[in-house]
């Protein structure tokens, strides 16, 4: 009697051992879920992994006993926290979440842009001291928002502030003219020279080599007064000890989602730093995000049983997938 072929083998890495992804169960692949000390014995055999805790860099460790590892899945859009030399010279391929988390976020970025035209943060200080104080706000029509980040989410941030009537630029890796999205893409390189012309700096770009520190101190001293900083990428493309020292001179503003250190420390300043709003990197959340990052890696996991091409493969040494630029 022939033998019965075995079931591919799909290692899904979650925060607590007892977590279980959404709507995966019908797919015929043998699942084996664990936390991170579970992991090198998930692994061995495995080859697929899907990263449901997507911060984890738990797979450098474990990388001697993922041998047979072909796929590796990260449930986010970022995947700089799994990057290592040797995973990026291997040929297992590195999935994303390209596409779920860019009209959250955008919709967070523009929240964030009318809160600080409100001054919202104000409003809400003296709501909490029952002061009634008229004051004047500004319109954020015509207002001008830079975007750092030409991939997916700085694309449809740049689209919804649009259509809220600012003007928008963005940065990049490459300058060029006319995009249908930005208009006029200036580099990122040079960011020092280009941000006096923002209301708005809006980060939205992957933490890499060339983003690591990008704002850096002579950034912000570039920016002018009452520029308002939206970080909703990653906390190390800014120079969080500058930024203390910007936005307590009251020069700018901020509006921060993501940090150096997370969760954010109870004792950090940047709590109480003034004209700074600060979230628990919740920009991407909205109700049902995890069912839909369950079912992108399903119709993923069907495609590589299928033998067809993979979705949202990112380039390994880049560390995102190169869309913006085309």
């Amino acid at each position: 009697m022939p033998a019965t072929p075995q079931r591919p083998v799909v290692a899904v890495l979650c925060e607590r051992a007892t977590d279980r992804p959404p709507g995966l169960a019908d797919l015929p692949v043998d699942f084996r879920y664990c936390a991170a000390d579970g992991l090198p014995e998930a692994v061995q055999g495995a080859q697929v992994l899907m990263l449901w805790d997507f911060f984890s860099t738990a797979v450098r460790d474990v990388w001697p006993d993922a041998g047979s590892l072909e796929w590796i899945h990260v449930t986010a859009a970022g995947v700089d926290t799994l990057l290592f030399d040797e995973l990026r010279d291997s040929a297992v391929v590195v999935t994303n979440a390209h596409g779920v988390f860019d009209r959250p976020i955008a919709e967070y970025v523009l929240g964030a842009v009318i809160a600080h035209a409100k001054d919202s943060l104000r409003s809400f200080d003296l709501q909490r001291g029952h002061q009634w104080r008229h004051r004047e706000t500004r319109s954020i029509l015509g207002a001008k928002a830079l975007v750092v980040g030409t991939g997916a989410i700085g694309r449809e941030t740049a689209r919804l502030l649009r259509a809220a009537g600012l003007q928008v630029r963005g940065a990049g890796r490459t300058t060029r003219s006319g995009d249908p999205d930005f208009g006029e893409v200036v580099a990122s390189g040079n960011l020092a020279a280009e941000v006096e012309w923002a209301d708005h700096l809006v980060l939205a770009a992957p933490l890499t080599d060339a983003t690591r520190g990008l704002v850096d101190a002579g950034v912000l001293a570039a920016m002018r007064p009452g520029t308002h900083l939206v970080n909703v990428a990653r906390g190390p493309i800014v120079d969080e000890a500058a930024l203390l020292e910007a936005v307590a001179d009251g020069r700018i503003a901020a509006t921060l989602d993501v940090f150096d250190r997370e969760p954010l420390p109870p004792d950090h300043p940047l709590w109480d730093a003034p004209n700074v709003t600060v979230t628990a990197h919740m920009s991407g959340d909205v109700i049902g995000w995890r069912d839909t990052l369950a079912a992108q890696f399903a119709g993923n996991v069907r495609r590589w049983l299928a033998g067809e091409p993979l979705l949202n493969v990112v380039d390994k040494k880049l560390g995102y997938i190169p869309t913006g630029d085309r």
